[in-house]
């Protein structure tokens, strides 16, 4: 089966692809935004890269930089059009099956080419805050009522967004819950985990910026310092929000509070290895991928529940705590402090993460591929 995938380059949506290499089928990627080179890591994959600009010119990023409307002006006669480009590739590759990543990345731009091929079997995965936030946005919302009815199969990183889907025209065949990025390598991260009695760490994810709220997190913190003194306070993936917060707090006067920006996947894990409690929160998502790292990782998580979607992974004070109101201050404070008493008691168990293992899930999403073939 021929299938194109419909993308733009990120960690997880490689994570993803890769569980198809060596499944017979064929596979291509469209990197939707059309600026990307080629991708090593999936190097068996055919890659449609670098078709936006029709001339990219000397200097084009030090213009960008420099005179931003002029440059604006400039590329609505210098880019390429995403659905043309993207209907001479399948008129070329005659693929069996799209499957698009994100719905107004992937989706939207390439929706009036799928009306038009009524019979080219497609699939949606909703990642994140894809559906649940932009829902509330009238724009959005009609991209989403204009592509769902349209759409033939759907998987989604938590039940909820199946069910909003079905509430905006969705009626396809629904292809299962999976994380975002496939799947988690457990023998990867084992060399990373410190025992249990050796962690003095409790991690904060530090995204404030559109839907997350570290800040209140961090708030919550300084109210209950003292209580923390024992514990090494590490902020990681820290926006310029948050570090403006932090610079006018009294949080950066703490011997044991440290704040760091972006850092790579394998410093996370290093990070989470030492980690008694993690801390991530926001006010729209699906089910976090940091967070199934945390539980993959032994990790106490104390993690927000926008729409219900984190109580399908976690049950509080078994193997975790929900912050059901993001904003509020005292509730986290709370939590936070029940979270360190748990956390020094809390004892894994296989089972809260073997189903998140890469490759029991990679035969479970092969396997749904496979299934489309006899439709």
């Amino acid at each position: 089966m021929k299938i194109v995938m419909v993308s733009i380059p990120s960690l997880h949506f490689f994570r993803w692809v890769s569980q198809l290499e060596d499944s017979g089928h064929e596979v291509f990627w469209f990197d939707v935004s059309g600026m990307s080179g080629r991708i090593e890591r999936i190097s068996w994959v055919s890659q449609k890269l670098n078709w936006k600009l029709k001339w990219n010119y000397p200097g084009r990023t030090f213009f960008k930089n420099k005179f931003p409307l002029l440059y604006k002006n400039v590329q609505k006669i210098n880019e390429n059009h995403t659905a043309e480009v993207f209907e001479k590739y399948i008129e070329e590759i005659k693929p069996d099956l799209v499957h698009s990543f994100a719905l107004y990345l992937s989706c939207t731009p390439i929706i009036s080419v799928m009306e038009k091929y009524k019979n080219l079997k497609w699939i949606y995965s909703s990642w994140g805050s894809d559906l649940f936030y932009f829902q509330n946005e009238s724009k959005y919302l009609n991209d989403i009522k204009r592509v769902l009815p349209r759409i033939n199969y759907l998987f989604t990183d938590c039940k909820r967004d199946f069910e909003i889907a079905k509430k905006y025209g969705f009626d396809g065949d629904f292809l299962g819950v999976f994380p975002g990025g496939g799947g988690f390598d457990l023998e990867e991260m084992k060399p990373y985990k410190m025992p249990l009695e050796e962690r003095k760490i409790i991690l904060i994810k530090g995204f404030q910026g559109r839907s997350g709220r570290a800040i209140p997190v961090l708030k919550a913190v300084a109210l209950i310092k003292e209580s923390l003194s024992a514990y090494q306070i590490i902020v990681f993936g820290a926006d310029i929000e948050t570090f403006q917060y932090v610079d006018h707090s009294t949080l950066k006067e703490q011997s044991n509070f440290e704040i760091q920006g972006k850092i790579t996947h394998t410093e996370v894990l290093k990070l989470m290895g030492k980690s008694l409690l993690y801390i991530g929160n926001s006010n729209s998502d699906g089910i976090p991928n940091t967070m199934l790292e945390a539980v993959c990782m032994d990790v106490f998580p104390i993690q927000s529940n926008p729409g219900g979607a984190t109580a399908e992974i976690i049950s509080p004070e078994e193997n975790g705590l929900l912050i059901e109101d993001c904003d509020d201050i005292d509730e986290i404070k709370n939590l936070i402090l029940k979270g360190v008493m748990l956390a020094s008691k809390y004892k894994s168990n296989d089972k809260n993460y073997i189903a998140l293992e890469y490759s029991y899930l990679k035969d479970k999403v092969v396997e749904r591929y496979n299934q489309l073939l006899l439709n």
